[in-house]
């Protein structure tokens, strides 16, 4: 019951500790409760390729349906998983990912301007991260149509968002007022007063595939009518819950471990200078992405140390075996990208902050790299948005180098936090100047 009460309050030293003691694929029991963790790729390879009728998302153990809804993709199964995602999928395509990097690089300069503004206090660069990460999530989803509203839908949204990353033994469901869950419903409900104001303006307006510009678009253009309103607003929630909390843990590590790295802040910022140059924002494209390719290999390295999801859940539908494992229909199977990411077998020195592992990896990484490191999971049910959140962090990283200095004020590698996202305990504490050199 320890280990259990350990993994879904405080994961990561947990896993550390067990992962020494079982090594990187384990059981753990406690009364009805059974859960695999997955942590070898020997065992993750074979649990990613089995067909997904073997398993569950929308189990009782899944506490993201209270926030994101009962129609949402992360917590379907079958054929309403296929027929949901299939939906949203098209909003994602190449095309649109590349007409987002000038909303990503005008927010980031935004970032930097109201930073610089504080002077040279010291503050915590997570909440300001937060908010340049919803501005960009709601600019992505909705373009124009509510863009000057992301503040505000955040503001609404925070105290669910807030409440959606606490343990699963906290968010327990009961109709209670004055509690979080209830403060969380009221700002559910203020949430999709605005979203449904949205679709009901787009309907109205009629617009085709070919005129989308944005997720809501793409999503109400979908063949066929796809999605039913509510399942509308249950993708949005999602897209903006998943692409909140994640992509924020994830710059604030990579920023933390980027700064705190003065060789590594100099190669992006000489890279930044290199491929981003005096481009004007509006003219920056695929390629400008394509270029930023230390910038990418921070991210993933930082990534591979921290990913915003230490583990992700799906419970088995029927008997598996996984290797020497015999997993029962109705267990818990926790694969975890963050135990992983940490086998000394399969990288060198594995707590090390390394980008090179994946700017120039030798043989022996590269095929770490394929079989272990998948922080924004792998398969049908991988995260829908990676493409989007692996460009907005390379971006955004590249930008903020070639603008300012960032100064950490504690040196030490702060403790790991959460259990749905996986974030620094006591924030980013930096102080940020303009580029001096």
């Amino acid at each position: 019951m320890r280990a259990l009460r350990g993994l879904t309050s405080d994961p990561c030293p947990t896993l550390d500790a067990l992962v020494a003691e079982h090594g990187p694929t384990f059981i753990v029991r406690g009364g009805p409760m059974t859960m695999a963790i997955v942590g070898d790729p020997a065992h993750l390879a074979p649990l990613l390729a089995t067909t997904t009728d073997a398993f569950r998302w929308g189990h009782v153990f899944n506490v993201l349906g209270f926030i994101v809804g009962p129609g949402s993709m992360i917590v379907s199964d079958g054929d309403d998983h296929k027929r949901r995602r299939g939906a949203t999928q098209p909003a994602f395509a190449r095309r649109r990912l590349d007409a987002w990097i000038p909303i990503i690089v005008s927010e980031t300069d935004r970032l930097v301007d109201e930073t610089l503004k504080r002077g040279a206090d010291a503050f915590d660069l997570y909440p300001v991260g937060r908010t340049f990460v919803r501005r960009v999530v709601v600019r992505v989803l909705f373009g124009d149509g509510l863009g000057d509203r992301a503040d505000e839908l955040g503001a609404v949204l925070e105290p669910a968002m807030t409440y959606g990353v606490q343990p699963a033994l906290r968010q327990l469901p009961h109709p209670l007022p004055f509690t979080r869950r209830a403060r969380a419903r009221e700002a559910l409900r203020g949430a999709d007063s605005i979203i449904y104001e949205e679709i009901d303006r787009r309907r109205r307006a009629s617009r085709s595939d070919d005129d989308a510009s944005d997720v809501l678009d793409a999503m109400l253009a979908a063949e066929g009518g796809a999605l039913s309103t509510s399942e509308i607003r249950d993708q949005t929630i999602t897209l903006i819950a998943a692409g909140y909390d994640t992509t924020s843990s994830g710059l604030a590590w990579t920023l933390l471990r980027a700064a705190g790295t003065p060789d590594v802040w100099k190669a992006l910022r000489a890279e930044a200078d290199r491929v981003l140059g005096h481009t004007p924002t509006a003219q920056l494209d695929g390629e400008t992405v394509r270029g930023l390719s230390y910038a990418d290999a921070v991210v993933r390295e930082s990534l591979r140390l921290h990913p915003p999801g230490v583990f992700s859940p799906r419970q088995a539908q029927r008997d598996l075996m996984l290797g020497d494992f015999a997993i029962k229909k109705g267990t818990m199977i926790l694969w975890s990208p963050y135990v992983a990411g940490r086998l000394a077998d399969l990288w060198d020195d594995p707590l090390e902050f390394r980008p090179a592992r994946f700017a120039e990896p030798d043989t022996r990484q590269q095929a770490a790299i394929n079989g272990a490191w998948m922080p924004y999971g792998r398969g049908p049910r991988a995260c829908i948005g990676f493409a989007l959140a692996q460009m907005e962090l390379t971006l955004a990283l590249a930008r903020l180098a070639q603008r300012v200095d960032i100064a950490l004020v504690r040196a030490e590698v702060p403790k790991p936090i959460g259990m749905i996202v996986n974030r620094p305990d006591c924030g980013v504490v930096v102080r940020v100047g303009a580029r001096q050199s």
